[in-house]
């Protein structure tokens, strides 16, 4: 079985290459300071707000029209009754250019810009602060990183009206010191309004600085994973990142079966060395206009739709029904009669239409396992960067029709392989087994997702056990299928193939009663499903925080005996009285990578220990499908959406907020939801992940 857990340990290890562009800020530092350094009460002064900006990159300006598209820079100041603004913000020699992607003249700053706005100082005391919103962008990746930054301007004199002695001030700090924006000083969270950043008028509230969210929603920033190391990220090395994910994606539940069925469509065909490469480019035109067009249109939800929602995952798992039933020999797949003889008409036309309509196929097949690898694509998508996913998607596609497209150029290699013994339709059966297999994962994810409690963990398990103890059998010769011939004795590879098969299910029977067996962790239902589990009745742990029950806990577990909670507000208020931080798990039903790492790393001593005693966990689970009153629904300030359920909102949560949606993320934040440390992602080292959970305590202890 080493071989077996090694190769199931290797399938996801490079998925969280895709991720690991660090959530960049904005490129431009800022000083605020006044155009003078006294003044009297009652008179005006002008505010300078002073961007620093870096090679390469601009800033856009306040003045041209808001509704072009590019976020506009405004400054929303807290109002209080120390100062009036007087006019409008001012951009101070900004250039113009025509922005084609905008189809219009848009004025920006590089290298430096300067802003100002008039006020009217009426206290001794003024107190001028509030947040920027802006955009920069650069001028050689075309990538664009919005800003949100806090600001307050100190040091003005104020003396009193004509007639009062000069002496009389207030200001603790020398005249013309600035206090630089909150950009850098803590993680940064999302801009999740745009610009409103029209020039800003007398009514200074922070109301109206977000009031027009949904009319700019595509300008918001790529979202991209916030837990690497190293900042930022080439071009390249995102393209080489995709790349590795597609070669990964090869070997996912309902990728890999389907590529003995491309070799069998080829065998026949004509022309088969161009078609082949009509193929592979097939498969990168469709996965390349359907990601970006399908991002542009629906977000990020859409790819969450694909692999969560109970009609594709229940219509995946019919056609790997019908896949494997073809394969034992019941029935024979083919395309329609009508349909074919139709392409045959149009002669060369109507064969590229097929190869085309092959590779439409294996798409729509496949992004069922795809489409969580190729989600930060579709987000950035989404969220108005152009280049980035386009090349991703087209990275990640050539590496997915390399093996498509090398089998259909040569078809012959599976005809090469020993026929004696009836060695194809062999194959054809061992997949036929697998893909009865593979279907109960599909299903098993919508069961989770709706909740309807028809396949536990144990069920599940029950009906591997039997398909794999047949597909041992069926290698001994001992169950025949249609197809095949007598077996008069069987052959040694058959015979060691068996021996795996049976060590498998023997793996698998302890299962049943609580056996975690790791090396299946993200293919099985979670252990809290099991009705009878001895290792939980044995294990005598109780949690930290033994005793609570919030909302969703009838709908919802923790692994290992943990207790948590299930609403993010719930967490943060229980966090604050027992004086804890947060441990935040942004889950899901469907996420392989999120059962890994509960048995893997999660029930590691070291691990276990500390999210029992150093964290207030909570598990927001972004794909639960669970409706809830239409009193708690909202409208989302990144896509103008409603959201109804609980997963919808667990989602929107990680993206507004904490600006990223890939599954696992951990993020470690204090009692009013502000991150500590960076975010972890996928990382099955039990050390590494330690070191995180210390570091958030130590960061809240501060």
């Amino acid at each position: 079985m080493k071989r077996f857990t090694i190769l199931l340990l290797s399938l996801f290890t490079l998925l969280p290459l895709l991720t690991l562009a660090q959530l960049q800020t904005a490129k431009a530092k800022w000083t605020y300071t006044f155009s003078k350094p006294q003044v009297k009460k009652g008179e005006t002064v002008d505010l300078v707000f002073t961007a620093t900006i870096d090679k390469d990159w601009y800033l856009y300006a306040s003045d041209f029209d808001p509704d072009l598209g590019p976020m506009l820079t405004s400054f929303t100041f807290e109002k209080n009754a120390t100062f009036e603004p007087v006019g409008k913000l001012k951009s101070v020699n900004p250039k113009t250019k025509f922005e084609e992607v905008w189809n219009g003249n848009v004025r920006y700053f590089e290298k430096k810009g300067v802003f100002t706005q008039t006020i009217k100082v009426l206290s001794d005391q003024p107190l001028i602060k509030g947040t920027s919103e802006y955009q920069t962008c650069s001028h050689v990746t075309g990538l664009c990183i919005p800003g949100n930054d806090d600001f307050e301007f100190k040091g003005l004199k104020v003396v009193a009206s004509a007639g009062a002695p000069e002496g009389t001030s207030v200001g603790a700090t020398a005249p013309g010191v600035s206090t630089p924006g909150a950009a850098g000083s803590e993680v940064a969270e999302p801009v999740t309004a745009t610009a409103a950043g029209q020039p800003v008028d007398t009514e200074f509230t922070a109301q109206s600085a977000r009031s027009d969210t949904s009319k700019n929603a595509k300008a918001a920033a790529p979202l991209s994973d916030s837990g690497s190391a190293a900042a930022g990220g080439s071009l390249w090395a995102f393209a080489l990142a995709a790349f590795l994910s597609g070669l990964v994606a090869l070997l996912t539940p309902c990728v890999f079966p389907i590529i003995p069925m491309t070799v069998s469509y080829f065998t026949n065909q004509q022309k088969g060395k161009f078609k082949a490469f009509l193929y592979g480019a097939s498969i990168i035109l469709i996965y390349t206009l359907i990601g970006t067009v399908v991002s542009r249109l629906n977000g990020p939800a859409f790819a969450n739709f694909l692999s969560t929602h109970w009609l594709p995952n229940l219509l995946f798992f019919g056609i790997f029904i019908l896949f494997g039933l073809s394969f034992l020999g019941l029935f024979e797949i083919v395309l329609p009669s009508g349909f074919v003889n139709k392409m045959d008409q149009k002669a060369d036309q109507g064969g590229y239409a097929g190869v085309f309509f092959m590779a439409f196929t294996l798409v729509l097949v496949s992004f069922s396992c795809t489409g969580p690898i190729v989600g930060s694509l579709l987000v950035a998508s989404a969220g108005g960067e152009v280049v980035k996913p386009i090349v991703g998607m087209a990275a990640f596609s050539a590496a997915f029709a390399i093996p498509f497209t090398s089998f259909a150029l040569f078809p012959q290699w599976l005809k090469s392989l020993p026929k004696s013994g009836g060695w194809l339709n062999t194959v054809k059966v061992c997949l036929g087994f697998l893909e009865l297999a593979l279907a109960l994962k599909f299903f098993s994810i919508a069961d989770q997702v709706y909740h309807w409690e028809l396949l536990d963990r144990e069920i599940y398990l029950a009906f591997w056990i039997v398909i794999f103890s047949l597909l041992g059998f069926y290698l001994l010769g001992k169950i025949r299928t249609p197809h095949d011939s007598a077996l008069e004795n069987v052959s040694v590879p058959r015979l060691l193939m068996a021996i795996v098969t049976f060590t498998f299910v023997t793996y698998m029977i302890p299962g049943m009663w609580g056996a975690p067996l790791k090396a299946l962790a993200g293919y099985l239902p979670p252990q809290s499903t099991l009705d009878f589990d001895l290792n939980k009745r044995s294990s005598g742990t109780g949690p930290a925080t033994a005793g609570i029950s919030g909302k969703y806990s009838d709908l919802f577990h923790l692994p290992h005996e943990l207790e948590g909670f299930f609403d993010y507000k719930e967490a943060l208020a229980y966090a604050k009285k027992v004086n804890k931080p947060v441990f935040i798990d942004f889950t899901g039903h469907g996420c392989v990578n999120c059962r890994e790492m509960e048995a893997r790393v999660w029930v590691d001593p070291a691990v276990l220990q500390r999210l029992r005693n150093d964290y207030v966990i909570v598990a927001l689970y972004v794909d639960d499908k669970t409706e809830l009153p239409e009193s708690d629904w909202y409208t989302s300030s990144y896509d103008n959406k409603v959201k109804k359920t609980i997963g919808a909102q667990n989602a929107d949560l990680q993206i507004v907020k904490y600006n990223n949606n890939a599954q696992p993320h951990y993020c470690l934040v204090d009692h009013e939801g502000k991150l500590l440390v960076a975010p972890k992602n996928y990382d099955l080292n039990p050390a590494h992940f330690a070191a995180f959970l210390d570091s958030g305590k130590a960061a809240f202890g501060k």
